[in-house]
């Protein structure tokens, strides 16, 4: 374990740098479990509520690229937040949006206001940008070498947000007759302060002097051939597991499947999001971020072939659970690669920059997907899907011989 020093640690004076490593990496894993169930309950009724509540079924999915943009437009906030007053601070400020969400949604279903949801899924969407930041927080409690695992195991947290979010919904979904899913944002909004209270115990870093004057000028670093693959293959993966998944509840209940069987598909799939984590920073180690991103869009491609074979329970919950795994593949290696990419002193800001690109990407296909479902079917969503892969292979492929920089410090 390292001895160095570091800046004041959230109001605690002069710790070593990797002190509280294994309390930090616990914490946000635990986290990242209870509030990835927010993402969950959002992606498990938007489409649907939106479906009950919309002036015109083409905006049925509106709330879910609301809650997208809310992920583009409060990355950058959260990260300068991060950058001035600790990651601490913008965590807490999260799961304050978390607490938002459930109340605003309990409310815009028993005033029947569509509006109101689509501002609740904003706040939803700004809650997930700060909680996709625990990755990053992650890679800081560790030496660089085991930063993929730390970074992994974190993510792997929302193998447990893929239990507790749809059960969530299925087991609140009716208590409060005849206002469908209104206890479950309110239950929604406990998980979110359960959150907080694990969050306070985490003790990370303040920013140094370096790291509030930012470093190189962005720009620069943008101008990677790496960055700028790591960025293509982090948009990619999410942009299709968001662009899927948006119109996958709601394809299923226009096919006259279930709600429950909707919920447990949806489970699976954020189960086969997480549960790689465990062994994916162990992949990255030993074959590289490259390959185990190549491998995340194989399984991508295969989820929209499976979805392609037919319209029943099973050929939807294959395909939601292959989307998982491809999603985890694809996105933990391109986040991998970003940390390849900068200094110490740029990483809130090239962190936030990527997020805020991925997020702000993935909008216009949570945009898209709605439109397409309602307009030409699932199958068509599916085959859509192909193109983007295209494009982030050979993204791949152009930086394939480019020799990874290890990160600094």
């Amino acid at each position: 374990m390292s001895h160095a020093r570091a800046a004041p640690v959230d109001g605690i004076a002069s710790p070593v740098v990797f002190e509280h490593e294994t309390s930090n990496v616990a914490r946000l894993t635990i986290a990242q479990a209870l509030a990835g169930a927010n993402a969950t309950v959002v992606y498990a009724t938007g489409a649907i509520v939106g479906h009950s509540l919309a002036p015109s079924p083409a905006l049925a999915t509106l709330p879910i690229s609301v809650f997208v943009v809310g992920m583009a437009a409060c990355t950058l906030p959260a990260g300068a937040i991060a950058r001035r007053h600790g990651r601490r601070a913008a965590f807490l400020a999260g799961t304050g949006c978390g607490v938002l969400v459930g109340l605003l949604g309990a409310l815009a279903v028993l005033l029947g206001s569509f509006w109101t949801f689509c501002l609740a899924t904003f706040f939803g969407g700004a809650y997930a940008a700060v909680v996709l930041s625990f990755r990053f927080a992650a890679a800081d409690c560790v030496p660089a070498a085991r930063r993929p695992r730390a970074l992994s195991l974190v993510m792997a947290g929302g193998v447990f947000a893929g239990v507790i979010g749809p059960q969530l919904v299925t087991h609140t979904m009716d208590l409060w007759v005849p206002y469908l899913f209104a206890a479950t944002f309110l239950a929604q909004a406990g998980v979110a302060a359960l959150s907080a209270l694990v969050l306070l115990g985490v003790r990370l870093p303040m920013p140094t002097a370096a790291e509030m004057a930012g470093g190189r000028p962005l720009l620069a670093i943008a101008r990677q051939p790496r960055f700028i693959t790591a960025v293509i293959c982090g948009v990619v993966s999410y942009l299709l597991m968001n662009f899927l998944m948006t119109a996958a509840p709601l394809a299923m209940r226009l096919c006259g499947l279930s709600q429950e069987s909707a919920n447990l598909g949806l489970q699976w799939h954020v189960i086969a999001m997480y549960a790689p984590s465990f062994f994916t920073g162990r992949l990255i180690t030993r074959f590289g971020a490259p390959r185990v991103v190549a491998a995340g869009f194989v399984m991508i491609a295969a989820a929209a072939v499976a979805g392609l074979l037919g319209q029943d329970t099973g050929h939807f919950w294959g395909s939601l659970v292959l989307l998982g795994l491809g999603w985890n593949f694809g996105f933990v290696g391109a986040s991998s690669l970003v940390l390849e990419c900068h200094r110490p002193e740029e990483r809130t800001r090239v962190q936030s920059l990527n997020d805020f690109v991925v997020f702000g990407t993935m909008a216009v296909g949570s945009f898209a997907s709605g439109g397409l479902l309602t307009a030409y079917g699932w199958n068509t969503v599916l085959w859509v899907s192909f193109g983007p892969l295209a494009l982030a292979v050979a993204a791949l492929a152009v930086t394939a011989a480019i020799p990874a920089r290890p990160a600094a410090g």
